[in-house]
């Protein structure tokens, strides 16, 4: 591993941050910020690198082989402003010997909250209630039409049950809902909130009234939830997604609320995001929202802060918290080499 250069570590940062993270990636390193808060492509993001020890970038910066092939020898640790890592190419950075890191835990509880939010938005129509409202056609609703769908009492499916899977099952039992969850391996019942196990996903599906997609995206689950899975649904399930967006497979989706095998769904991540399908726009049963699940100003500052833990510790020589690579030498080495 280089030798650490003279003076504070040298981070880029690809987009702003909350002012109390700034405040302190300035004070601790020789910061480079994006002051005006614009997208920078993957060439202008490798030209800029060039002059920095470390990278500070956002699930919105997709990073593959190539671009991590290319970095200059000078970038030596990713720290990414999420959870998620699918952005990023790990295999190659622990090629390249060069350390990445994320912010694990300090964002379960606001994207628990979103996940809630996209249940009871879809079922309860809140997107074409609002436009009913906004457009003066509140006078068009009867006793019969429009409805929506109950959430309270009805049983929960979970897709992935680790931090966030598990805070949702909490908030869902408040509902009076009956949970399941298939994960890879049971987790011990002090953390499942009374939930049932399905080792199988096919098992779980047809005892699901709503289902909720809280996995990571992995080789494994990108395109899992296909038409094949989804009919698996009892008629009129209800799917909710503040996960990654390419572990359902937005074709079958769209049939499936075209057709009625699902009444209504609510996403907050989609498949090449910003650039959605734009069939999701015209239908009436998807609530939507912009990637919202850690969209706080507490979870976003507890974010920016892990990262900033990670770099600091990184390049203090130590082995940071929140590692994801294994790098050829190891962080202890790095005053050494």
């Amino acid at each position: 591993m280089p030798k650490e250069s003279p003076g504070k570590p040298r981070i880029l940062a690809t987009r702003r941050m909350m002012p109390d993270v700034e405040h302190r990636m300035k004070s601790i390193f020789q910061a480079t910020l994006n002051e005006e808060d614009r997208p920078m492509d993957r060439s202008e993001i490798l030209e800029r690198a060039a002059r920095h020890d470390g990278l500070l970038v956002t699930s919105f910066d997709k990073l593959g082989p190539d671009f991590i092939q290319n970095l200059p020898a000078s970038i030596r640790i990713i720290a990414t402003h999420s959870v998620g890592y699918d952005h990023l190419s790990i295999p190659q950075a622990e090629a390249r010997g060069i350390a990445v890191t994320n912010t694990p835990g300090v964002l379960t509880e606001a994207t628990a909250d979103i996940a809630m939010l996209l249940m009871l938005g879809a079922a309860r129509g809140a997107s074409w209630g609002d436009r009913m409202v906004r457009e003066n056609r509140w006078g068009e609703t009867t006793l019969t039409s429009p409805m929506g769908h109950d959430v309270s009492g009805q049983r929960l499916g979970i897709l992935g049950m680790g931090r966030i899977g598990q805070a949702v099952a909490r908030r869902a039992r408040a509902f009076g809902m009956s949970v399941r969850y298939h994960a890879r391996q049971q987790l011990p019942t002090d953390q499942t909130h009374g939930a049932r196990y399905f080792k199988r996903l096919e098992d779980m599906l047809p005892d699901c009234d709503f289902l909720s997609i809280n996995c990571a995206s992995t080789p494994e689950t990108r395109g899992m939830l296909n038409a094949s899975m989804l009919s698996l649904l009892p008629t009129g399930a209800i799917l909710v997604n503040t996960a990654r967006g390419d572990i359902v497979e937005d074709e079958a989706v769209i049939q499936a609320l075209k057709t009625g095998q699902l009444a209504a769904a609510g996403l907050d991540v989609f498949r090449n995001e910003p650039n959605i399908d734009p069939r999701y726009r015209q239908m009436d049963n998807v609530f939507l929202l912009p990637h919202l699940g850690s969209a706080t100003p507490a979870t976003r500052s507890a974010m920016g802060h892990k990262c900033i833990d990670n770099l600091e510790q990184y390049f203090r020589g130590e082995r940071p918290t929140d590692l994801l690579t294994t790098p050829r030498e190891t962080c202890l080495d790095l005053h050494t080499a």
